[in-house]
């Protein structure tokens, strides 16, 4: 059986990765073992014997200790792998270098907004401030076919942005802040030309509040209707759709103009990961995210419960000890709230996880972080807080995919970067999202779905290119060029503000 069978990611790893189904009594002449057992691709094989309690290090990082003795050449996975406790090694700042900048940063055509931002799309949003207002927000949405929208040539569409959010949560409270800071964030975003925020009128989240925080916008392109001032259901879709319109003219004065890379923020996530990802896809795009920093741009890392366990590998990142300190605040905030909760941090990695190869949340999270490259880490936010920072970032958001990204898009990225193993269907509202599949078989059995492969890392492709592909895409996409997810109709479903707090 030839190298290529299997991947050995580190000189000191007790594991080795199967590139492919390995059959019992096979051999790996190179690594002087022999299968002792089915190994299906993705999942790891124990390199030599592990005895029980010993950790198990893959990425030259433990992933977890052995629940019973392991032979050398049988299969690893939760039957015999799982958590224990091991100190970390934060080393704030050990790992931080310089990253030379490109003198001439690349380019993509973009909308440039009046207060200095650029859009990647040029949609106007209708949003509702609460859940009683999202029939209404979908209705006026909805009236703006594409027969209808046919005389505005750059407008790329009208979208609804319904949630199930908004009242039964204290006025004052964490759970109104972050959903608030959602909203306010959507509307200063630049890929939204305009925006129409919809109330019912005795919500908790009131309308009028949230525009005084939005603050200076362009005029006439921030407007609201309300249900019960209009005279109920059909009076104000009525009024929202000749708001709409009284705004459409200028969104159609916008056109695609030539402007820097630095413009734009980036946000990366993943989900339905699986073995690869953390050996192709994941690292192809930290090389992407790399190119983005050096080209003066901005990436954000967030979904904390997936980085869990691999948070020293970004504190050593960490511009100085207060973003460090921050971080690991945030990791504590997610230990209490889960126990408050009733849960762990380690309910992860999820059934199709588990499927595709991976193990414990320690091996998701070593895996996940590849995502953010190795630059300086500049700044940790809260879930929805706007991104004033350049270079590579982190936000706290939950995993769950539409939760994470539309907080990554009301902190003001412009593009998405999608990893998956497993074939995640998903797209953010308003905000292209790139999918990256992280093997051959995935990207050829979803090609509706995905957008780059990754998984020719495995076949020979160099990691270079592959990152130049991701990078080339995103210039792409940022232009104009449709992803499949807004293809396929992905995003007004998948707004989801972060629900924290009781619900009264």
């Amino acid at each position: 059986m030839s190298q290529s069978s299997v991947i050995r990611l580190h000189a000191n790893d007790d594991v080795l990765i199967a590139t492919e189904q390995l059959m019992p009594g096979a051999t790996i002449e190179t690594e002087s073992l022999t299968i002792r057992e089915l190994i299906p691709p993705g999942h790891k094989l124990a390199a030599h014997d592990i005895k029980a309690g010993e950790a198990v290090r893959r990425y030259n990082q433990i992933i977890g200790f052995a629940k019973a003795d392991i032979g050398a050449g049988r299969h690893v996975h939760a039957h015999n792998l799982g958590m224990g406790e091991f100190e970390r090694d934060y080393g704030i700042g050990q790992g931080v270098h310089e990253t030379p900048k490109v003198a001439k940063p690349a380019t993509f055509k973009g909308y440039k907004r009046p207060n200095g931002k650029v859009g990647t799309r040029n949609y106007i949003a209708v949003i509702a401030s609460v859940n009683c207002s999202a029939t209404v927000t979908r209705a006026i949405a909805n009236h703006f076919s594409k027969e209808r929208l046919a005389a505005f040539p750059n407008v790329d569409g009208v979208i609804a942005l319904p949630h199930p959010l908004g009242c039964g949560l204290n006025v004052v409270g964490e759970g109104m802040d972050i959903l608030r800071r959602t909203m306010i964030g959507y509307a200063k975003h630049p890929n939204f030309a305009g925006v129409l925020f919809v109330g019912l009128g005795c919500e908790q989240n009131q309308v009028l509040p949230l525009i005084e925080k939005v603050g200076a916008h362009e005029e006439g392109m921030l407007r609201h209707v309300i249900m019960q001032t209009e005279g109920g259901t059909r009076a104000a879709i009525q009024k929202g759709i000749q708001e709409v319109e009284a705004m459409l003219p200028r969104a159609n004065s916008y056109k695609r103009e030539e402007a820097s890379i630095s413009n734009l923020i980036v946000g990366l996530n993943c989900g339905g990961s699986d073995g690869y990802s953390g050996i192709t896809a994941n690292p192809a795009l930290g090389g992407a995210v790399d190119m983005l920093v050096a080209h003066g741009a901005t990436a954000i890392l967030s979904e904390t419960p997936e980085i869990y366990g691999a948070e020293h590998l970004l504190t050593r990142r960490a511009a100085n000890t207060e973003i460090a300190e921050k971080l690991i605040g945030r990791i504590k905030w997610w230990k209490d709230y889960t126990a408050r909760t009733g849960g762990e941090m380690d309910n992860n990695p999820s059934v199709g996880n588990k499927a595709g190869g991976l193990t414990t949340i320690l091996e998701k999270s070593l895996g996940a972080v590849a995502k953010g490259g190795t630059t300086t880490l500049n700044g940790v936010y809260l879930y929805a807080e706007s991104i004033d920072a350049k270079g590579f970032v982190y936000m706290d958001t939950p995993g769950y995919d539409p939760v994470s990204a539309t907080g990554q898009a009301a902190g003001g990225a412009q593009l998405i970067c999608f990893t998956t193993g497993r074939g995640s269907a998903f797209g953010c509202a308003g905000v292209p999202t790139i999918k990256l599949a992280t093997n051959n078989a995935l990207f050829e059995r979803m090609r509706d779905d995905m957008d780059v492969n990754c998984g020719d890392l495995i076949t020979g492709t160099p990691m270079p290119e592959i990152s130049q592909r991701i990078f080339d895409a995103i210039l792409r996409h940022a232009s104009g060029e449709k992803v499949r997810s807004e293809e396929l109709g992905y995003g007004n479903d998948e707004f989801l503000p972060w629900q924290v707090g009781a619900v009264m």
